[in-house]
């Protein structure tokens, strides 16, 4: 990973967009702080389209959509996308899978949920269950004693031993059943929303995060980058990102933001 300083005049001048995770990205210590809100809020002012690629919920997307300074968002882990329209004052929800899968694999990742729970001790199921849609969300660290990387492991275990896909966030461990990530959602939205080719436009965005679950957009864009803190997490990604900023969490996101926007100037 290379420092953000590197990130060439040129390439940055060319940049769209960006797509980025929040928490432990743009969230500091669980907060979304002023710096980090505003810079969000500059970058789309400045002309950049801004799309939150998030594990949260879809609860918290619809909030997100339709308050935040973005063009859209894809929520837990890529099972859909939200987009308002202020214009016509519409709310696009498109999710990956029918109701009726949806409802199915609930059924089962409520069993999923059960075994956890007896089988890893100290995890709790996130306190934003409620709010989700498709995914299985365990708490490792957010709103309990942070569990050690041996626990966190076994919770993949079992996830992935049930035959669903099982990311490691900053704070959760999400489970689906399905075939999608955070990529591929975000594929389709720029598709069907913007008529983009992400594949053919991959150098004109670029995607911020921290953990493992953001491993299939660190290894897809060439200009990913990463917040400071990305690096609790070496050795444990797939895929890292090619820019590292000096700050951790919010103050790096900001620190990407100011780097784009006097790219501009």
């Amino acid at each position: 990973m290379k420092p953000l300083s590197e990130f060439p005049v040129d390439a940055r001048r060319r940049i769209r967009g960006v797509f980025t995770d929040i928490d432990d990205t743009m969230t500091t210590d669980g907060k979304l702080t002023a710096r980090a809100y505003a810079a969000c809020e500059h970058l789309h002012d400045a002309g950049f389209m801004v799309v939150p690629i998030t594990g949260r919920p879809a609860g918290w997307c619809d909030h997100i959509a339709r308050m935040w300074p973005v063009d859209g968002v894809v929520g837990e882990n890529g099972a859909f996308y939200f987009r308002y329209d202020a214009a016509r004052r519409t709310l696009t929800k498109r999710f990956l899978l029918a109701d009726r899968e949806r409802v199915a694999n609930r059924r089962r990742l409520d069993a999923l949920r059960d075994e956890i729970l007896a089988r890893v001790p100290g995890t709790a199921v996130a306190s934003d269950q409620l709010y989700r849609e498709a995914d299985l969300a365990i708490d490792y660290c957010e709103d309990v004693p942070e569990l050690k990387r041996e626990a966190v492991g076994r919770i993949v275990a079992i996830m992935t031993a049930a035959g669903a896909t099982a990311k490691v966030s900053s704070i959760h461990v999400n489970g689906w059943f399905g075939a999608y990530d955070k990529l591929s959602m975000t594929r389709i939205m720029m598709a069907e929303c913007f008529d983009i080719d992400v594949d053919a436009a991959r150098e004109s965005f670029v995607f911020i995060g921290d953990s493992p679950n953001d491993a299939p957009m660190f290894g897809f864009f060439p200009n990913a980058v990463g917040t400071a803190n990305v690096r609790r997490f070496e050795g444990e990604l797939d895929a890292a990102p090619t820019y590292i900023t000096k700050r951790d969490a919010g103050a790096g996101f900001a620190e990407l933001a100011e780097a784009l926007i006097d790219a501009r100037r």
